[in-house]
């Protein structure tokens, strides 16, 4: 267990890095499908608040320092929005993904073609089932990688083999939470949030012998998506309504910037569902 002072001293010196995001405008957004247990056709869908929260959320990025690239969004694909679906990049490799329900599919080759127009090296189509940073989150070398609902476990072992890291392969198991990304926050190189109760035992035992010194979420963070955000080292852009997060980010030296994606979180998505990174 790492000791107070050096808690002390990690948090005092925290600064933020720059960092190159990928977004989807929500152009096409609405809810005609139910493919996660957030989903309901019959509830009605505010599109221009979708945007309106997507536009604040792209503009608390910049004012932040980071660089954001916008993808066209395609007519027919509600859930294009969701760029950190789209694919992997890091370093000098790229994959774009493979998803699992048909409604889906044909964002795999609109992603894969924008990361061709716009030069990302190394670039290939995933071969098996890969639902791009939803499920697979790097924190310091390491890949974290979910399993259960959505990528395969095969998968797990394709990203390992492109990206040449490590892939550490954790199980979901409660459907509310389908992707890896609602529920794991890696918020440094060494440093993740998380909520526990959404792992399997064995995947529990994983992560505490990782990251021993891990952020664990409460109930109502987790059940707002609040671990559904990003950080850029200091700055943690998250749920406005995860407040026990927000304390436990800034008791640990982190800066919470609130962001409501309560339109969004209609489709089962927030801040980090909205957000690819350039790694």
């Amino acid at each position: 267990m790492t000791s107070v002072a050096t808690l002390t001293a990690e948090t005092a010196a925290r600064q933020p890095l720059p960092r190159r995001f990928v977004m989807c405008r929500p152009d096409y957004f609405e809810v005609t499908y139910s493919i996660n247990p957030w989903m309901n056709p019959d509830e009605p869908v505010d599109r221009s608040l979708a945007i309106d929260q997507w536009e604040t959320l792209r503009a608390t990025y910049e004012e932040h320092g980071h660089k954001v690239d916008v993808v066209p969004g395609v007519p027919g694909l509600p859930d294009m929005v969701f760029a950190a679906n789209g694919g992997l990049v890091v370093g000098d490799r790229a994959m774009s993904a493979r998803f699992t329900h048909t409604e889906r599919a044909a964002e795999g080759p609109a992603y894969h073609q924008w990361f061709a127009q716009h030069g990302l090296a190394g670039l290939v189509d995933a071969k098996e089932l890969n639902e791009g940073e939803g499920d697979f989150l790097l924190v310091g070398d390491r890949m974290l990688a979910g399993m259960g609902f959505r990528s395969s476990l095969a998968a797990h072992e394709e990203v390992a083999q492109h990206f040449s890291r490590p892939v550490i392969s954790l199980e979901l198991v409660d459907p509310r939470f389908y992707h890896l990304d609602t529920v794991l926050l890696p918020l440094d190189a060494a440093t993740i949030a998380y909520f526990p109760p959404a792992f399997s035992a064995a995947s529990q035992a994983v992560l505490t012998e990782l990251f021993p010194n891990a952020i664990v979420a409460t109930d109502a963070d987790a059940e707002v998506l609040g671990l559904n955000g990003v950080s850029d080292g200091f700055n943690v852009f998250l749920s406005d309504k995860a407040t026990s997060l927000h304390a436990e980010l800034r008791a640990r030296g982190y800066n919470p910037v609130g962001i409501d994606m309560s339109e969004l979180l209609k489709a089962g998505g927030s801040v980090k569902c909205c957000t690819l990174e350039i790694h």
